[in-house]
């Protein structure tokens, strides 16, 4: 059994050592965060996970999470679309010039609408364009709430021959389903159901990041990585899983 190091209660982007780590990552790789082995974890948008799903319990640091992982892709030149239902959460981003952020239930609607819309744009490009494009990471804080309002909203002004489910809700998966191709990645906070995105969360996110989780959840969000890991009170704790089965607990 490898023995476990001691972390430090949080780790600080100014910390030196940390940050020689990050400027070192190659584009499209995230820091998450430091595992109980000392090692470096990460996340890499072109050839390992597309997509991030952030899961845990209130005040688990999702949010957190999220504008870790999207701060440090801005500062590699990429631009964001920042939805934050919670209207305070990211605040952060606002008056940043790369960044859309969208806040009422209305502007995170038309932001996907517009976001189907790109993506359309960015299929049509040949591979040598593309690359000039900027990265676009869609970050979506509080998921769960936000499809069932959006859901919602639709059928507040929907006619009987559109379609039942919210073009918002349709292009954001159509982002998770083609996103990579296009250089849109999605960082989704919460727990996707089935009913909302079509598709099985496991199938959609090669990268799951879990703290403060039931066995149900990881059960559902990660099956690969087998039996829930026991629970622990350790603030500032996150289970990894991505897509060889691997998961390390980690210090933020």
């Amino acid at each position: 059994m490898q023995k476990k190091t001691a972390l430090p209660t949080m780790l600080s982007f100014s910390a030196p050592d940390l940050r020689e780590q990050i400027e070192a990552l190659p584009e499209g790789t995230a820091l998450i965060g430091i595992s109980t082995t000392g090692r470096a974890i990460a996340v890499d948008l072109d050839t390992e996970s597309p997509h991030v799903l952030v899961c845990t319990a209130s005040g688990g640091g999702s949010t957190t999470m999220l504008r870790s992982l999207t701060a440090q892709f801005l500062h590699q030149g990429a631009h964001a679309l920042v939805l934050d239902p919670k209207r305070i959460s990211h605040l952060w981003a606002k008056a940043l010039p790369t960044v859309t952020h969208r806040g009422n239930i209305a502007g995170i609607h038309d932001a996907l609408i517009g976001l189907a819309d790109e993506l359309a744009r960015r299929n049509q490009l040949a591979d040598d364009e593309l690359a000039d494009v900027p990265r676009l990471i869609v970050a979506m804080d509080s998921a769960n709430t936000t499809l069932r309002k959006l859901a919602r909203y639709w059928e507040t002004f929907r006619q009987k021959d559109e379609p039942e489910t919210s073009p918002a809700v349709t292009a954001l998966e159509e982002a998770l389903w083609s996103g990579r191709a296009a250089r849109v990645h999605v960082i989704l906070d919460g727990t996707p159901h089935t009913s909302a995105l079509g598709a099985a969360a496991h199938e959609l996110f090669a990268t799951v990041i879990l703290a403060r989780f039931t066995a149900d959840t990881w059960q559902r969000l990660a099956p690969i990585a087998g039996p829930a890991p026991k629970p622990s009170k350790h603030p500032g704790r996150f289970h990894v899983v991505q897509r060889d089965g691997t998961h390390e607990w980690l210090c933020r």
